[in-house]
């Protein structure tokens, strides 16, 4: 589950030169990113960042639940982005096409970091940049990832993700997951699809995910329902805690539930199951 600090399990994407957007963003999803990134032209950046600044300003924007992705170290826009938000009380920002921890580490002032690592050296680097200790969360993405190898799709036809981008996913996960840090799932472009989004959203919180990403509000009930565990799982869980609880196994060994094996791993997967209700 999402820390406190970080809306959750389903954020999503918001083009910040849609004011006018923002507010059913807020409505649909736990979290909003706020993007003057890829959402955003280059000719309408300006008027990115000065809508952005007036709804934080006004506060029309809940600062408890929103993350603004800047453009990436290193572009003429970056810079523009951070003074912009100095004037705001927003202190937590997408990094985008994060490479290395010298970038993150070279963010002045108090900055915390959602590390998008979406190119082959930042997939490489994820434990290094999740290591930081301004990075809060670690999140991967495929299409970026793709092109930055010179690659053509990150996915077969059928919606499955080609092997290397499975890859870069289970590193990101391991990376953030090794240093503490909630790691986020990335997008899925498909939007009517919304059966293969429900099933990588099902793997996502399975494999230990905290958040997925969306793009269009269309998708934030599905993810949100993909992140629910099911009557069956919360049966078992209670069950094994139960048996746990009486039992004084969580340090102890192995019992028995149901005819299973149930030793430490499995009672913490169970109470991980149970935190999902929270």
């Amino acid at each position: 589950m999402a820390p406190q600090e970080l809306p959750g399990p389903v954020l999503l994407f918001c083009p910040a030169d849609r004011p006018e957007r923002y507010a059913k963003a807020f409505a649909a999803a736990d979290g909003v990113i706020l993007d003057l990134e890829d959402g955003v032209g280059a000719d309408g950046k300006d008027a990115a960042r000065a809508a952005l600044v007036a709804a934080l300003a006004s506060g029309a924007v809940d600062l408890t639940r929103v993350i603004v992705r800047v453009n990436a170290t290193g572009t003429p826009e970056h810079a523009a982005d951070l003074t912009a938000l100095r004037e705001t009380g927003c202190r937590l920002i997408m990094l985008p096409k994060t490479e290395t921890r010298a970038q993150v580490d070279g963010l002045d002032g108090d900055w915390r970091v959602v590390a998008l690592c979406e190119t082959a050296l930042g997939v490489v680097n994820a434990a290094e940049i999740a290591a930081a200790s301004n990075v809060i969360a670690v999140m991967w993405g495929a299409e970026d990832l793709i092109a930055s190898m010179g690659g053509r799709t990150s996915r077969f036809p059928d919606g499955r993700y080609r092997d290397v981008a499975l890859h870069a996913r289970s590193a990101v996960l391991l990376a953030a997951s090794a240093y503490g840090r909630p790691a986020i799932d990335a997008v899925y472009v498909n939007i009517p699809d919304l059966d293969g989004l429900a099933a990588e959203a099902e793997d996502a919180a399975a494999s230990g995910f905290a958040l997925k990403a969306c793009i269009h509000p269309s998708q934030v009930a599905v993810v949100a329902a993909a992140f629910r565990a099911d009557e069956a799982q919360v049966t078992w869980a209670r069950r094994v805690i139960a048996a746990a609880r009486d039992a004084g196994a969580r340090d102890k060994g192995a019992i028995k539930v149901d005819g299973q094996m149930v030793d430490a791993p499995l009672i913490r997967q169970a109470e991980a199951i149970l935190s999902s209700l929270r």
